[in-house]
């Protein structure tokens, strides 16, 4: 039986005026001071998709209503027996890696054809092989990005204080909000106060002192930037929450200061997460099978993590000797080509000028190689190397989120004891087992969405990687037919 795990965003709304659906589109007519329930707040343009007292769903302007509660509920539903179905039992600790070759939709045994070019960048939503999958949040029809751009200097304090600014533009509104530095540092801290326990939240690029100014390094940064906004965006709990929505569409300054006066009071923030995960109809698990596959999944996180510092170091140091040394290499092949055409040409001897072309043209193409060689690595080692960066930051913080789970574990293990101590009720002890499960379920989640990512990412970038290396070789090989054709066969 295979398991699916829906996300659903439930917010409650108050009315403020009156809205009245027009025939045909898709609205929803609203009474004043009526609750509603907002079911989509990704839809852009103005309009939220909500449900109201009747049951009804459709479109009504964000400006008619005021969201009623501070937080969010995420649901786990269910329709099959096994959630720990996907994982191997291989003594390795390993991931089965049964995935299909196209990707698979939202939900498990759905397809969908824009599970790899929804948004703007065309990341997955849940890379899903056939089969038993496990559970998994369920995603948004439609993918949210956004793009980050445009960076401009700015000054405050009568321009004693210089800063840089970016536009952000996400897919839903295609309106740019401007950001500094300082600000995605802010939603970065509240993302992870919020949801640190349960979703790893990769930190930014490093903060810069000096330099700053320096355009290279605002390239760099930007890119970045849009790396980690971009992955935020995959996620669907991420993507929803308010916090990040205020970030990305917030209408003016006022908006923008009063949402973060909101966010900084959000109580509902570390393991307090959990209590907005609701399980509908899910038995509890097993806590020792559930110990040891979060302890494989503990043991694949580490073992990838040293794997990717491993290509991270061995990249630089191809990096380094394509820019520095193998360059050089090349150069002097082809400085003593060329001094050997000269002293072929000193020798007077008629007859000898197609040779002594050929093997000048011959040590220039060499130098031509050379100049590629330094180029090279910013057309594919570049962007190899920067995946491997950004799965760097991710794998840094699973032990913090596992190691929340498993003190969990460790309550429960112990609740035997304190009933029989008198310390707690025996309803107590089932409370405390419910809320491991709800925990176990989330981190079940967050490994598919992880796996999924990881395989989406990786076949993504080393396709990338190859097809520049080919195009690489083919240009190089190009110039060494053509070099080779100006000598007289004999």
């Amino acid at each position: 039986m295979c398991f699916t795990y829906a996300c659903l965003v439930s917010t409650q709304a108050q009315v403020l005026y009156d809205f009245t659906a027009e025939p045909g589109n898709n609205e929803l007519s609203v009474r004043e001071g009526e609750t509603i329930t907002i079911t989509n707040q990704t839809i852009g343009g103005g309009w939220i998709e909500a449900k109201n007292s009747r049951g009804e769903v459709g479109l009504v302007p964000e400006d008619y209503i005021e969201v009623s509660n501070g937080y969010r509920k995420w649901f786990l539903q269910s329709n099959g027996n096994d959630p720990w179905a996907v994982f191997d039992n291989n003594a390795s600790g390993g991931f089965s890696n049964n995935w299909a070759a196209q990707p698979e939709g939202t939900e498990t045994g759905k397809t969908s054809s824009n599970a790899w070019h929804s948004g703007g960048h065309g990341h997955p939503q849940a890379y899903q092989g056939p089969g038993e999958v496990g559970p998994v949040w369920a995603y948004p029809d439609y993918q949210l990005d956004c793009v980050v751009a445009d960076p401009k200097k700015g000054s405050k304090m009568y321009g004693l204080k210089s800063y840089i600014e970016y536009q952000v533009i996400p897919t839903t509104t295609n309106k740019p909000v401007n950001h500094r530095y300082k600000h995605f540092d802010w939603l970065y801290e509240r993302l992870l106060e919020k949801f640190g326990s349960a979703i790893p939240i990769p930190s930014l690029p490093d903060k810069q002192v000096t330099g700053r100014f320096e355009e290279e390094f605002i390239k760099m940064r930007m890119e970045r930037l849009q790396g980690w906004m971009s992955r935020m965006c995959r996620h669907p709990v991420i993507s929803s929450s308010e916090v990040f929505q205020l970030f990305l569409s917030y209408k003016d300054e006022k908006d923008w200061k009063m949402g973060k006066r909101k966010a900084e009071k959000d109580e509902t923030v570390g393991v307090m997460v959990f209590s907005t995960i609701e399980p509908e109809g899910l038995p509890d698990l097993d806590m020792i099978e559930v110990e040891q596959k979060c302890e494989q999944f503990n043991r694949f996180t580490r073992a990838m993590d040293d794997g990717v510092k491993d290509l991270l170091t061995i990249g630089n140091e191809h990096w380094k000797r394509c820019t520095g040394p193998l360059p050089k290499e090349y150069q002097r092949i082809g400085k003593a080509f060329q001094n050997l055409s000269s002293v072929f040409i000193s020798s007077g001897y008629e007859g000898e000028a197609a040779l002594t072309d050929a093997l000048t043209a011959a040590g220039k193409t060499y130098e031509e190689i050379a100049q590629m060689v330094a180029e090279q690595p910013k057309k594919d080692l570049h962007f190899l190397m920067e995946t491997n960066n950004e799965y760097k930051g991710l794998l840094g913080c699973f032990p913090d989120t596992i190691g929340v789970h498993k003190a969990a574990i460790e309550k429960v293990k112990e609740a035997d004891k304190l009933v029989a101590a008198g310390k707690i009720t025996p309803s107590d002890k089932i409370t405390m087992s419910k809320r491991a499960s709800i925990m176990s379920y989330s981190l079940q989640a967050e490994m598919n969405h992880f796996h999924s990512n990881r395989i989406y990412d990786y076949n993504r970038v080393m396709q990338q990687y190859l097809e520049q290396q080919v195009k690489f070789y083919e240009m190089i090989a190009e110039k060494l037919r053509h070099a080779h054709s100006q000598f007289t066969t004999m």
